[in-house]
């Protein structure tokens, strides 16, 4: 395996496109090396729902496409981001609004940091956001 490996796929911003991005990030990581069943497959899969939910639900219809970004970085870090192109950043909900929905963010900060890795923002292209999520590699392909 290379030190650097790269994978992207655009989408639709339509529900059924949290589907593809998460068999998508199953798939890619699969041919890296990490085992179908770990933990960190589930939580992977978990983070990308997430993210890929948020860029199809809050982006007000601004943002026709998302992007899934995979980076094995020197097979030490692996990056997850979901772009798109609304440019309010992602924020949690009030209290009030969080009875059916708005734990996303503590879900995806939670699984990151158990991981020992970090959550970020980031500009990206057409005025949009990328949410990374950069996770340890090593211990993951252990996992």
């Amino acid at each position: 395996m290379a030190d650097n490996q790269e994978a992207t796929l655009t989408l639709p911003s339509a529900p059924a496109s949290v589907t593809a991005a998460r068999r998508h990030v199953t798939d890619v990581l699969l041919s890296w090396g990490l085992g179908e069943s770990t933990d960190v497959m589930e939580s992977l899969r978990l983070i990308v729902s997430e993210l890929a939910t948020n860029a199809v639900q809050h982006t007000c219809g601004q943002s026709p496409v998302f992007t899934v970004d995979l980076r094995l970085e020197g097979a030490e870090w692996l990056r997850l981001g979901v772009s798109d192109s609304h440019p309010r950043r992602p924020r949690r909900l009030p209290a009030a609004v969080q009875q059916d929905n708005g734990r996303g963010l503590a879900i995806i900060r939670a699984l990151t940091a158990e991981s020992g890795g970090r959550m970020t923002v980031a500009p990206a292209g057409r005025g949009g956001k990328t949410v990374w999520v950069d996770l340890p590699w090593m211990p993951m392909a252990t996992a």
